[in-house]
């Protein structure tokens, strides 16, 4: 039998895996994943702007997702109870082996299984409810961009095709006309409204289970109304370049994505504040 094996067989026969607090144990393992995560945009976002404007930029991850892993890790934290199980032991060597090197995909994989894991075998609500949160960040990390991959060309139509009615400008697949007739529109990966409305969800699922928000028939209400907005804010935008070569150097600016991005994560806070004002002016 292997050091591993005798290891992960006998909870008793380790003294570490019997006093450290379960909450220690896979708060821990989350923070290696997400830092493994978050390490190739990291390197990729500093190679590209420098490091001033790539921190300045948090390194071009929403500011949704930093707040979110580190909501979840302190959720999991909560758990005082000691005693490492055989098969959280398993479960950890194998999330190591996974996250031990930074890719990104890789590794928010291992967080979205271990996350998955906990939710199904946990009997602490705390521990679950940050697990949630966990798995939920991979959606805007990884899923979501997955599910882009199969589906570019039916998003970004979708995205060109709400554009094209606000301008009443003709539309071909992903390419809108200019208003003015100047040019053509071209709805690239990176204009498409897909990655905010993930962060919407993000959002909601967080704030809800930070505040340990209790189920209501409005709960679907806010967070649709937030992932709405962020629709209106992208196409309004992408609108606004739409109609002249001018408007589309004024918009497609790095203050005009600042100030669509603020407006954007404002409306998204702020809807799902709106919906757990019940819990969270209870707390204050």
């Amino acid at each position: 039998m292997t050091i591993l094996n005798r290891l992960i067989s006998d909870r008793a026969a380790s003294p570490i895996a019997r006093d450290l607090p379960r909450g220690e144990f896979f708060a821990g393992l989350f923070a290696l994943g997400c830092i493994s995560g978050f390490t190739s945009r990291i390197i990729q976002s500093i190679d590209r702007l420098g490091w001033v404007d790539a921190f300045f930029n948090t390194f071009e991850i929403s500011i949704i997702v930093w707040i979110s892993c580190v909501a979840g890790i302190a959720l999991i934290l909560q758990d005082r109870t000691t005693g490492i199980r055989s098969s959280d032991l398993a479960i950890g060597a194998a999330f190591v082996i996974l996250v031990i090197l930074p890719i990104g995909p890789v590794s928010w994989f291992a967080v979205t299984a271990l996350g998955l894991y906990l939710i199904s075998s946990s009997d602490i609500p705390s521990t679950r409810r940050g697990a949630l949160i966990l798995v939920a960040t991979c959606v805007p990390m990884l899923w979501s961009r997955l599910l882009f991959q199969f589906f570019a060309d039916l998003i970004l139509q979708i995205d060109a095709s709400l554009v094209s009615w606000l301008l009443h400008s003709p539309r071909s697949g992903d390419i809108v006309d200019f208003a003015d007739g100047s040019g053509v529109l071209v709805i690239l990966p990176a204009c498409s409204s897909l990655a905010n409305v993930s962060l919407a969800v993000l959002c909601w699922v967080t704030v809800s289970q930070s505040v340990d928000h209790k189920r209501s028939a409005y709960d679907l209400f806010w967070c649709l109304m937030a992932c709405v907005s962020v629709i209106a804010v992208n196409v309004t935008r992408i609108g606004f370049m739409g109609l002249s070569q001018w408007h589309y150097a004024m918009f497609h600016s790095q203050w005009g994505a600042a100030v669509a991005n603020t407006i954007i994560l404002g409306l998204i806070v702020g809807f799902c504040v709106i919906g757990v004002r019940r819990e969270l002016f209870q707390r204050i």
